[in-house]
């Protein structure tokens, strides 16, 4: 089940996560910090012709690889509410409302508490949640935790992951090369296209995706936001019906036994077909998230975390204002705007609340979403000039280790077997 799989694949992930931040602040605190801080800032460019591209490694991984992280959740959203979990629309709309408000109050109560301060454009900062540590976190609980709170969980974190980093695009915009943006556009026309077309092969897709993504980032968007376009624009019908693919596996299964495979002949070309066959019937969007879900989550996001989690630790450093409003933001503001906006969808009759998530376990769960580290630190290098990045990112820390306490307490305690009574 996709569902499962990526669920497991998360809670390993979380786990490697939370190790490669631990090592990138010992690091960044120790003798070794002027080094490891500054080899993320090491040049690395190529040329082709007379054009020649220069960036430091860390916005290779944050511009670059992120991109891949983005796709990847575009990818599984398209997946669940075309194929999977969310095909209900009330059903889809609880999660929906949930992360708008994760995403509306936040915001307010970070530019409430900032005002007019010099942090005031991080708002964006304190809109989204860390998918792989929400999902490590419920795994700690194991079966007490009911699948409706960890789907409904993964969409919000989905979702604002996705809502965040279009509004950041966007609003990050200061002038646009519209050429760079035509093409980009272009590029994007190419992609629907082919794919109309039925074309296949994938490093054709590859490359017109690295196209979009050099146009988008000299138009002056951001992009990352190439990963998010081209997943939510992936197919999603299988190029082998179930029909035909029985049909096909039941002509190879009618061979009596014998060594029919040795030679170049008929059994030969039926076995191939039966091979392209099993591979053809999942859909685009299945086959390319099983092919980069393990390369994410244990590649990508790692080199992230190391590249992005060294905070040289000093109190004397930290802006008050930015780390409060950033902290309130997330612990408090996050789990607040889930549940008065799913609230709100559950009385006026636009969503569903499954059966088996009981308030109060949506209550409890939502302290979860407070936890925003990966996209909550790639929209601080974004937002914060130098000498507030380190006060957001401390800030963006100590909330999500207070939202995970927070959130693990309450579901351990509501999922007890005093509170539960007898099995």
């Amino acid at each position: 089940m996709p569902f499962m799989r990526f669920m497991y694949l998360q809670t390993t992930a979380g786990a490697f996560l939370l190790f490669c931040t631990l090592f990138a602040l010992v690091l960044s605190n120790s003798s070794w910090s002027t080094s490891f801080l500054a080899f993320w800032e090491t040049q690395a460019s190529f040329r082709i012709g007379a054009i020649e591209f220069s960036r430091s490694l860390k916005f290779w991984i944050n511009d670059g690889l992120m991109t891949l992280f983005f796709f990847l959740v575009a990818l599984e959203l398209k997946r669940a509410v075309t194929l999977g979990e969310m095909r209900n629309p009330r059903m889809v709309a609880l999660p929906i409302a949930a992360a708008l408000g994760g995403m509306i109050v936040p915001a307010g109560i970070f530019l409430f508490l900032e005002g007019s301060g010099p942090g005031a454009h991080g708002w964006g900062t304190v809109m989204a949640t860390d998918t792989a540590f929400v999902i490590g976190c419920l795994a700690l609980l194991g079966s007490r935790i009911p699948h409706s709170l960890r789907l409904f969980l993964l969409s919000i974190s989905v979702f604002d992951d996705i809502g965040a980093i279009l509004v950041v695009a966007i609003a990050s915009v200061d002038t646009l090369n519209w050429a760079a943006l035509g093409l980009a556009g272009l590029g994007l026309t190419v992609v629907a296209a082919i794919t109309h077309l039925g074309i296949r092969n994938m490093l054709i897709y590859l490359a017109v995706g690295v196209s979009i993504w050099f146009a988008l980032d000299a138009s002056g968007i951001h992009p990352t936001l190439a990963g998010v376009m081209l997943g939510l624009m992936t197919s999603t019908r299988s190029w082998v019906s179930d029909t035909r693919l029985h049909a096909i596996l039941d002509r190879l299964v009618a061979y009596p036994p014998g060594d029919h495979w040795s030679d170049d002949s008929i059994y030969m070309e039926d076995l191939h077909r039966a091979n392209v066959a099993t591979i053809e019937v999942l859909s685009p969007v299945e086959r390319f998230e099983i092919l980069l879900h393990p390369w994410v989550i244990f590649t990508v996001m790692p080199l992230f975390a190391l590249a992005n989690a060294g905070v040289p630790i000093s109190l004397a450093d930290i802006n008050g204002a930015v780390a409060l409003a950033i902290f309130v933001a997330l612990v408090v503001g996050k789990p607040i705007g889930v549940i008065l906006f799913s609230y709100f969808a559950l009385n006026l009759g636009l969503a569903m609340r499954p059966f088996e998530l009981s308030w109060n376990m949506l209550v409890a769960g939502s302290l979860l979403t407070g936890i925003g580290f990966t996209m909550a630190l790639f929209i601080a290098e974004l937002a914060f000039v130098t000498d507030l990045l380190n006060s957001a990112k401390l800030a963006i820390l100590g909330a999500s280790g207070v939202s995970a306490i927070c959130g693990l307490l309450a579901l351990a305690w509501l999922t007890s077997s005093r509170r539960r009574g007898p099995e």
